[in-house]
């Protein structure tokens, strides 16, 4: 082989070796720069909600708010036409107002005319009693002399003993026209009375149903029935968030959290607003076996939990919204 083409064949194998050489050098730099990024964890802000529903089954008659509206405690939200409720009621009213009349008749007893009637019925049977002692007396006198005989005065002396019991029947009804009813019959009377008004408060609780009103403030984050829809019990009507109580909820895998504990603070990144936020741990939660993260390597492998970690941010952040990304290196 002549030098000439000595020359050319180690050139050759020197732009080779170069060539590999920068092959090298590229992988490397690529594994130290790319390979030492920091692992990325991804979370969201959430927000506490509240589902405004009814206990009776009705027609959304009107709905006075709309998505986005922030509404304060004691603000009407919903009105629901409940036609069946109110028919209980009456039929709760009619049943009250006739317990309560049976137990002002048991309360205030006879009438007076019954009183009276009672009244001249005893005393009806007191002349009765007198007349009836004075002829037995009569006839017990002629028996005695002689000249009456057994027969007559066992008559007598029997009618005398009616009208005793005339008087003592006479006596009792006079007493109870006064008296009026007895105490057991009061107090059943009573109770009748109490069974009725507790039927009507607690239809009266039913249609204070039909008007939904807000339990604390929020925004009206989703509504679900149109006007004219009907609505089963407990059919959630609308979504309230209650925006004054944010939180970011993060899945960590147990090698990632660095210490990370109740009360720790740290660092997350918000790409919404481009700025970064100091939040706080205040719950932590093994997520259980559905969300075991498996290491791949095949020596020394082991399985790794992910734990729900949930921070507030440290201060308030305006125009924070729930569903916004949170990041954590």
């Amino acid at each position: 082989m002549s030098n000439q083409a000595k020359k050319q064949h180690h050139n050759i194998l020197y732009a080779i070796i170069g060539f590999a050489a920068v092959v090298i050098i590229v992988a490397l730099i690529g594994f130290f720069t790319l390979g030492r990024d920091p692992e990325l964890i991804q979370g969201q802000v959430e927000v506490s909600e509240y589902r405004v529903s009814s206990k009776v089954p009705g027609r959304i008659l009107e709905i006075r708010v709309s998505e986005g509206d922030f509404v304060h405690a004691g603000d009407t939200l919903a009105i629901i036409d409940a036609p069946e409720v109110k028919a209980k009621m009456k039929q709760a009213q009619g049943v009250q107002d006739g317990a309560a009349a049976l137990d002002d008749m048991a309360k205030n007893g006879a009438r007076k005319e019954m009183v009276q009637s009672a009244f001249q019925l005893l005393q009806q049977a007191k002349a009765g009693l007198e007349i009836a002692e004075k002829s037995y007396n009569r006839v017990q006198r002629l028996f005695d002399e002689g000249v009456m005989s057994a027969q007559k005065r066992d008559e007598a002396y029997a009618m005398f003993k009616a009208s005793e019991a005339q008087v003592k029947a006479a006596q009792s009804q006079y007493d109870m026209a006064v008296n009026g009813a007895r105490s057991e019959e009061k107090r059943a009377a009573q109770a009748q009375l109490e069974r009725a008004k507790g039927a009507v408060q607690e239809v009266n609780a039913y249609i204070g149903e039909t008007v939904q009103i807000a339990q604390m403030d929020g925004e009206v984050s989703s509504i679900y029935p149109k006007v004219g829809e009907l609505v089963g019990t407990g059919s959630p009507i609308m979504t309230i968030s209650m925006m004054n109580d944010m939180w970011g909820t993060f899945n960590v895998r147990e090698d990632q959290l660095n210490g990370l504990q109740v009360g720790t603070e740290f660092t997350a990144f918000i790409p919404a607003f481009n700025k970064e936020i100091t939040m706080k741990v205040y719950h932590m939660k093994d997520q259980g076996s559905y969300a075991v993260w498996k290491a791949t390597k095949a020596n020394g492998q082991y399985d790794l939990k992910t734990f729900e970690v949930k921070a507030r941010p440290t201060e308030a952040i305006e125009g924070l919204r729930p569903g916004m990304s949170l990041i954590i290196k």
